[in-house]
């Protein structure tokens, strides 16, 4: 055991005292905060440990609890990352040291909870400054003396936590009107980062600019949504490629530990947090993409009711913004787009009887099948096809290729317009809720407020109406190359976006009984309807008209493609 030497100075003799085991105490509420540095408070604990005999280890057999990024308001010292480890294991220390008394609590509960933990163990607390060091020395438990001090100092940082609160909350209210100004503090919506104010807009405080980082994933997400993958399908090649989620980006920009507590019943915790459907979803509906400031899932608005913005340079133009929110209803669930299957033809075949879509099912070591599946969208088909999945994709790849392999392809730059209806009906939306809350007012204040933001909405709406919609342009560039060129390059989601944008369509009625070898061709009809369908259908006639000719004949019976209507031939 460590030891001390002491001099008695009335008997003048030496005697050895052990040294305390104590457990060194760090916290902070929010990382950047100088004045409360780590470096400072261990700095303190190690001036008062050494004075009251203490000692904390070294190496690996260092005694310390670090918890940075926890408030001690809401969070108590039971429940802090690695306090609360060191208050499970009582019986390998003696002493907890703190820089001050509010580094450990902030509430007359949670000092109610330390103290009576503190006597039920007979351990110290000590705290190194403050109004001069504190020892609350709880190893006689017949003494009530250190409880009752910690009790009042407790109400003292009660008190003090809650006036802080309450200037925090007025200053955060005062800012979320002030047109560019950023909070500080904390995490920014994803896609920005703060940076100063600019001298033209007063050079006071922060604002926020776009990250580039975070703005090259928004734009490859958007990109494959609009190119028709799913949010899925997206989410699934973020992760391929690791990259850090919303919620783990902030992290890693600034050199901290990614993952945490996932918010759950069960309070799991994860290493790092992965991209999903819904994360995807949320980020591009999220109004801050459009630069506006929020506040509890609503607009922050000025008294004309026009959002308020935080940054010069939003992400997304108001245009951007609702075709993408109208690419997401089109695949609500009422319209769904699976993306748990590599099926070709998802959202191009269908079954000629009840004109429902087919889906594929295949089970382990077996082909597969598109089957009608009626019944999943609550209806009965008295006729449902069944189809074998090789015998369709062929029959589609050939049919497709043969009709628009030979086009060229074009790349197609859509200038965004403007509708104002989405932001119309948002707003009459959030006027109408506030409707609701008309009469709650208690106070003269209260009903002042309530009926400037009901004015400051009317106005916004009155803004609206008065607003012409103007429909995007399109800009079409031949590229040299062709759809077979393309085909051949693109994996199975590729082709099948390929399908779908060209409007093919693959209906298929039952089969009759026989063993049947290869497709028959009797059963199903291939269409095209979308901007392709005029070129697909001159080039069919005429080859056709050219194959009719040489042979002689005429197309195969059963078989229906769209085709030109044949010439008539004079005599």
């Amino acid at each position: 055991m460590t030891t001390v030497s002491t001099r008695n100075p009335l008997a003048g003799t030496v005697y050895e005292a052990p040294l305390l085991r104590g457990v060194r105490c760090v916290r902070l509420s929010v990382l950047t905060d100088e004045t409360t540095s780590p470096e400072r408070q261990r700095e303190a604990g190690d001036i008062a440990a050494s004075a009251l005999g203490i000692n904390f280890g070294e190496g690996d057999a260092l005694r310390e609890a670090v918890d940075l990024d926890v408030s001690a308001s809401k969070v108590s010292p039971f429940d802090r990352p690695e306090l609360g480890k060191w208050l499970a294991r009582p019986d390998e220390f003696d002493a907890l040291v703190w820089w001050r008394f509010d580094r450990a609590i902030r509430s007359m509960s949670d000092m109610h909870d330390l103290a009576k933990w503190a006597r039920t163990h007979r351990k110290m607390l000590i705290f190194a400054e403050g109004v001069g060091r504190l020892v609350f020395d709880f190893r006689n438990p017949m003494d009530p003396m250190a409880e009752f001090q910690m009790m009042m100092l407790a109400f003292a940082a009660q008190v003090e936590a809650q006036s802080i609160s309450d200037r925090v909350t007025g200053a955060m209210a005062a800012i979320r009107k002030m047109p560019l100004r950023w909070r500080g503090g904390g995490r920014p919506a994803y896609g920005y980062m703060p940076a100063p104010m600019p001298k033209e807009h007063g050079g006071v405080g922060w604002t926020l600019v776009p990250d580039p980082d975070a703005v090259t994933v928004i734009e490859r997400i958007v990109r494959e949504l609009l190119e028709g993958k799913t949010a899925s399908a997206i989410a699934v090649g973020l992760n391929g490629d690791s990259i850090p989620s919303p919620r783990d980006h902030w992290a890693v920009k600034n050199g901290r530990t990614t993952g945490g507590k996932t918010g759950g019943l069960k309070g799991n915790t994860k290493d790092a947090f992965n991209w999903n459907p819904a994360v995807i979803t949320r980020l591009l509906r999220n109004e801050t993409l459009l630069g506006w400031k929020m506040h509890k899932g609503q607009p922050v608005r000025d008294a004309e009711g026009t959002p308020v913005m935080q940054t010069e340079s939003p992400i997304l133009t108001r245009a951007e913004f609702d075709r993408i929110g109208a690419v997401l209803d089109s695949r609500s669930i009422d319209n769904p787009i699976r993306s748990d299957t590599n099926a070709l033809l998802l959202r191009v075949i269908h079954c000629d009887h009840c004109k429902g879509r087919m889906y594929l099912s295949k089970q382990e070591g077996q082909r597969g099948n598109y089957k009608c599946n009626s019944h999943a969208r609550g209806t009965l088909c008295d006729a449902p096809s069944n189809i074998r999945a090789d015998w369709a994709d062929e029959y589609v790849e050939t049919e497709f290729l043969r009709l628009a392999g030979s086009i060229q392809t074009s790349t197609v730059v859509v200038i965004p317009g403007y509708d104002p209806e989405p932001e119309l009906l948002a707003t009459q939306a959030e006027y109408g809720a506030h409707l609701e809350e008309k009469g709650q007012q208690k106070s003269r204040a209260a009903l002042a407020e309530w009926e400037k933001r009901r004015d400051a909405l009317d106005s916004r709406m009155a803004h609206l109406e008065s607003l012409e919609k103007t429909e995007p342009r399109r800009e079409v560039t031949p590229t040299g190359r062709t759809f077979a060129d393309e085909w051949a390059e693109k994996d199975t989601a590729g082709r099948r976006a390929m399908l779908i944008e060209a409007g093919a369509r693959l209906d298929v009625r039952r089969g009759t009984r026989g063993g049947w070898r290869t497709l028959d061709v009797r059963r199903v009809d291939f269409t095209m309807s979308g901007e392709l369908d005029p070129a697909a259908e001159a080039i069919a006639g005429e080859a056709s008209a050219l194959e009719s000719v040489a042979r002689g004949d005429f197309p195969t019976e059963g078989a229906h493609v769209r085709l030109l209507e044949p010439a008539t031939v004079s005599a």
